[in-house]
């Protein structure tokens, strides 16, 4: 996963999370390689690159979330 991305301060594209491990964990309904729900991996391609930053805040929080257990 790119994890350079700090959707606070880059204003630039924003890439994808998506690192190729494609697999939906149905007790969370997120994907086990970026941490996106169905909705947001289904919208990225035309979401706007400010819901796009929004994605990866909420990727950064679920990380964050799944770590510290």
């Amino acid at each position: 996963m790119t994890m350079d991305v700090d959707p606070s301060v880059d204003t630039g594209k924003v890439p994808s999370p998506c690192i190729n491990v494609c697999r939906m964990n149905p007790r969370t309904g997120l994907c086990e390689g970026c941490y996106r729900t169905i909705d947001e991996i289904a919208q990225w391609g035309s979401a706007s690159e400010e819901t796009k930053r929004a994605v990866w805040v909420e990727i950064r929080r679920r990380q964050h979330d799944v770590f510290a257990r």
